[in-house]
């Protein structure tokens, strides 16, 4: 519905109402002027562009304190998270109005962060802009988002570092003892450096050997729900575990009483940068990596592999580890094989291949 009508002041008056079922007015002295307006809204309207006019000259910081306000009821760590990739946004565009970002402005920022930061730092801060963008589409603040594929950066490699059994070994060597056991929970459990400065003895189950992950340090909330479990482990580890155990905390520190995931980092930095042939960022999140690999290797299938590393879907391990299951020429040769082979020589058949008839 749309209209222009003159008031007794001789001002024109044009309004129509708006995609969302609100109305929309604006006034001219001239006629022309005010269906010019009302000419511009309706196009936008069926070409499917139209945006709220009240909130068309929004800055992109404005929106960002908006959307922050929304994002505030995750995860404390994932807000952390989305609080840095914003700060560097902002810097970027915050005094610019939304709708003037072009997808030629978003590579040319990619490219410029490609130079300071990691490959999966950058495509990171891509995919936290790009979820910004799509929001505010969601909204109504802007008609389309200049984020897409064609500005996305390469994305980081999806074949992580797996440490050799000699290295490991080395590592678990070269820690202080009160922090051996934090080697043995990576590497042999799969946890996580939040999960393992918050295990206490008491979640281990010493008689039938397990773990039940139920929290990350400082009380923070698992990283995803299916980070919770129990964890089978074998009776060695139990018992490598128990020897160096603290009272309560099964990696107890120099102190005895607990360490921070801070902490084992740094402890860690250390100790990683004297073993020969690690990466330098060789992080104690990717003893998981040689924990899956050993998984893989033992030939167990995707969902047990996705249960025991806790993934929240299996898409999860395999977009990480599909590279470490076999597949090799010589297995699928011997798959089909298989097949033919009984398909020649069927239950009841002679050796050339006829079915055997019984003599009345």
């Amino acid at each position: 519905m749309a209209s222009i009508k003159q008031r007794p002041d001789g001002v024109w008056r044009a309004r129509y109402v708006g995609p969302d079922g609100k109305e929309y007015a604006k006034h001219a002295k001239l006629k022309r002027d005010a269906q010019a307006w009302l000419d511009d809204a309706t196009a936008a309207m069926q070409a499917g562009t139209w945006v709220d006019p009240r909130t068309s000259k929004m800055t992109v910081g404005e929106w960002l304190d908006t959307w922050e306000a929304g994002y505030a009821g995750n995860r404390p760590g994932t807000v952390k998270s989305a609080a840095t990739h914003l700060k560097l946004i902002r810097a970027k565009f915050g005094t610019r109005q939304l709708r003037s970002i072009r997808s030629s402005d978003v590579k040319t920022w990619m490219a410029e962060l490609a130079e300071k930061y990691a490959r999966s730092y950058v495509y990171a801060i891509h995919r936290r802009l790009a979820q910004v963008f799509t929001d505010a589409v969601h909204d109504g603040v802007v008609a389309r988002s200049p984020v897409s594929r064609r500005t996305s950066p390469p994305a980081a490699s999806q074949r992580p570092y797996v440490a050799t059994t000699a290295q490991v070994w080395a590592l678990y060597d070269a820690l202080p003892r009160a922090y051996r056991n934090m080697l043995l929970l990576g590497a042999f459990a799969g946890l996580r450096p939040g999960e393992i400065a918050a295990l206490k003895r008491s979640d281990v189950d010493w008689a039938a050997p397990s773990i039940e992950v139920r929290a990350q340090h400082d009380g923070a909330e698992l990283k995803t729900e299916a980070s919770a479990g129990v964890v089978p482990i074998p009776g060695d580890l139990a018992t490598m575990l128990k020897a160096d155990a603290g009272e309560s905390y099964i990696v107890p520190g120099v102190f005895g009483r607990g360490v921070t995931a801070w902490h084992l980092n740094d402890v860690w930095a250390t100790t990683r940068a004297t073993i020969e042939g690690l990466p330098e960022g060789f992080r104690i999140q990717d003893l998981r990596h040689y924990f899956a690999s050993l998984l893989i290797a033992a030939g167990l299938d995707i969902k047990v592999v996705q249960t025991r590393m806790r993934h929240a879907s299996p898409v999860i391990t395999l977009r990480t580890y599909a590279h470490l299951w076999p597949d090799t020429d010589d297995t699928s040769r011997a798959a089909v094989a298989s097949v033919l082979s009984a398909r020649k020589s069927p239950p009841g058949a002679d050796p050339e291949g006829s079915s055997l008839a019984s003599a009345d």
